[in-house]
């Protein structure tokens, strides 16, 4: 086991270096340039100068914040490799992301990794709260829906997730809002917080909750029916096993020939959704954000790319990439552990 793992973590810096690097080089062809910004900024400060002198200085000032930014060249592996904190800087100095230098967001005037945190949380609280909301609901509907095949209660139900899995995702947000919010006003529009209060403690704590709930439900809604209907075709493939018709002839209880026998193998293939719908809500919801005025992870990658703030860019892109290697090893990490038969030790 701990040979493989290292394997996979020797590949997952191999592609983390591969992806960044074409990353960096397509986010490097944005037409925004910090050091020329910069420079404009201090030039129309020196109201004094002629256009002659001004000119001439905003040259200096320029190449002054090229160095500065580490562009002073046009080569993309040198860049990147500065990027990095490989490879040092026009004053022999070395700074980038393995000297914990992320990079500084224009938008809110402080460093990345000041800004990132409460969003990843806010995208992690929702994440979490609706995969187990999402498991608790769809697993056992799928098999029930497996065990009942063709029965009123699985044609109703399949009917139902039809129309939640066709439905678009806005559609369903703004359902939800006009329902739960106009109408009922059991829950508020958006937001994280109420405006104008300062809570603390466990008032604080339920009126997140309060804030967070109606995004979860929406985003719950959405997942049951692809998860209900993947659940119960891997029950009904199950329970067709010759395996389980063997638990049934030795005399086992239907429980647990469900419940410990088919449902092992119906979680083989369940894996990889349930790792990946968990780790890909925590990357962030773009258009539930959005639409709620949640900040998580998705909407401050929409809005870095609006405004082009290039190094939040980059730093969340090195988030999206860990999270998606991290994520492909633990699903391949709990297939060894729900089938033996997948040998993971070699």
């Amino acid at each position: 086991m701990a040979r493989y793992i290292v394997k996979r973590l020797v590949y997952m810096f191999l592609v983390f270096f591969l992806l960044t690097f074409i990353l960096f080089v397509l986010y490097h062809l944005m037409p925004a340039n910090r050091a020329y910004t910069d420079a404009r900024t201090e030039i129309q400060t020196m109201k004094k100068l002629s256009e002659e002198e001004k000119a001439t200085k905003f040259d200096e000032l320029y190449l002054k914040y090229q160095r500065l930014y580490g562009t002073d060249t046009d080569n993309n592996l040198i860049l990147y490799l500065r990027w990095l904190g490989l490879y040092p800087y026009y004053d022999g100095h070395y700074s980038g992301i393995f000297q914990g230098d992320f990079g500084f967001s224009y938008d809110y005037n402080l460093p990345v990794v000041e800004v990132v945190p409460v969003h990843m949380r806010n995208s992690f609280l929702i994440g979490i709260i609706t995969e187990i909301a999402v498991l608790a609901i769809t697993i056992p509907l799928g098999i029930k829906c497996a065990v009942k095949k063709n029965s009123r209660f699985d044609r109703f139900t399949q009917f139902f997730t039809l129309i939640g899995f066709s439905t678009p995702s806005f559609i369903i947000y703004i359902v939800f809002i006009v329902f739960f919010c106009s109408i009922l006003h059991w829950f508020p529009v958006s937001g994280m917080k109420s405006p104008g209060t300062n809570y603390t403690g466990w008032r604080n704590v339920l009126d997140v909750l309060h804030h967070v709930t109606l995004p979860t439900i929406c985003l719950t809604f959405g997942s049951l029916a692809s998860i209900t209907r993947i659940t119960r075709a891997s029950m009904i493939d199950a329970l067709s096993l010759d395996c389980i018709r063997t638990a049934r002839a030795k005399g086992l209880s239907e429980k647990v020939v469900i419940y410990s026998h088919a449902w092992r193998n119906a979680l083989v293939p369940m894996v990889s959704i349930i790792v990946g719908g968990f780790f890909g809500t925590i990357s962030g919801a773009m258009i539930l954000e959005q639409m709620f005025g949640f900040k998580g992870m998705g909407l401050l990658f929409l809005s870095a790319m609006r405004t082009a703030d290039y190094d939040m860019i980059m730093f969340l892109e090195v988030i999206y990439t860990f999270i998606g290697l991290f994520s492909n090893l633990v699903t391949d990490l709990c297939y060894g552990l729900v089938d033996p038969r997948v040998r993971i030790s070699k």
